[in-house]
């Protein structure tokens, strides 16, 4: 008895200490969960995290600014946010913050537009009036995917309305057009249909505008001070995300059953529909989870005009951390 008792209080004090071993990471969010945020939530729930001795918690965020900043100030370890704003953050403020794994390899912005309102193309938005959020990143690269196709900002009538407005203003016809990113097709999909009415989709991505966007970022104390708990968390981060695209019923079951207010259909529908921002040709020529310094380039000069920043305001190689991307 003696010794199935000190037995057991030995695989106790295993277990506990294996427990206790686990390192903590706090993960920032850069906007609310939804399917383009199922890898963090896939990593919890498959236990992909776990297996790496990681014990992860989620942090709510409020776009890329907010996100950028608790990393920099130590009250967040990795997170998600577009490159493009760390690369204007870090020619403007120097902020301690590097990208260190590609997410998003194309740009999600687009416009839409119902298939009755003849709109087909971006060309064809010409003297059309253009719904768009006040905040996001896609006003920035506005003028630039114009004139890639043409057109002026002169030759639109833009208009700035609160986010949750512009599925309806699309499709009630008080906008021809709207600004938003592919990550909410599956939304607009839905809202037209319930309305009897179809949508089309303008990726900038393939009108003109190409370069990496939503991507796995990390401050810079944290990967100097646990690099080795940064490298688990990276190769964690990579196969929850391959899981994610290859079973994205169950990761958005994943979500759900962390956030219940996210309805998980709607959330593999969304994963679903921006498969092509994570799997394209840029990840064809490259390779999945790199980062190339000439993409990094093209990325930065896009971001610099977008921001009217010099070029020679930032060695774009210095945004990125290249310890971690795949072999």
């Amino acid at each position: 008895m003696k010794a199935a008792l000190k037995l057991s209080l030995l695989a106790g004090l295993i277990s506990s200490s294996s427990v206790m071993a686990a390192d903590k990471v706090t993960f920032q969010l850069d906007w609310l969960p939804g399917g383009d945020k199922a890898p963090v939530y896939v990593g919890i729930q498959e236990g992909f995290f776990a297996e790496a001795d990681l014990d992860v918690s989620i942090a709510s965020g409020r776009g890329s600014t907010d996100a950028l900043t608790k990393m920099a100030t130590g009250q967040s370890d990795v997170g998600s946010s577009d490159i493009g704003a760390l690369m204007a953050a870090k020619a403007q403020d120097g902020v301690p913050v590097v990208a260190i794994y590609p997410y998003f390899t194309q740009a999600p912005h687009a416009f839409f537009a119902l298939k009755s309102s003849g709109i087909d193309s971006i060309e064809d938005l010409k003297g059309k009036k253009v719904a768009t959020s006040p905040f996001t990143s896609s006003n920035a690269f506005l003028p630039l995917v114009l004139k890639e196709n043409g057109l002026s900002e002169d030759d639109i009538s833009l208009v700035k309305t609160d986010p949750g407005a512009l599925g309806p203003m699309m499709i009630t016809g008080n906008a021809d057009a709207i600004i938003a990113w592919v990550t909410n097709t599956a939304l607009f999909t839905t809202q037209a249909a319930e309305a009897g009415k179809e949508i089309v989709e303008m990726p900038w991505s393939s009108a003109g505008l190409s370069l990496y966007s939503s991507s796995l970022l990390a401050s810079e104390r944290f990967l100097s001070e646990r690099p080795e708990v940064a490298e688990r968390f990276v190769k964690a981060f990579a196969k929850s995300l391959e899981f994610t695209y290859a079973h994205p019923d169950k990761a958005g079951e994943a979500i759900h059953a962390m956030v219940p207010e996210v309805d998980a259909k709607i959330a593999a529908a969304q994963i679903k529909s921006i498969t092509n921002l994570v799997y394209n040709d840029v990840t064809k020529a490259d390779g999945f989870g790199v980062f190339t310094p000439e993409r990094i380039q093209q990325t930065w000069e896009y971001v610099a005009a977008a921001n009217e920043l010099s070029e020679d305001a930032l060695d774009p190689q210095t945004a990125v951390d290249f310890t971690y991307l795949a072999e």
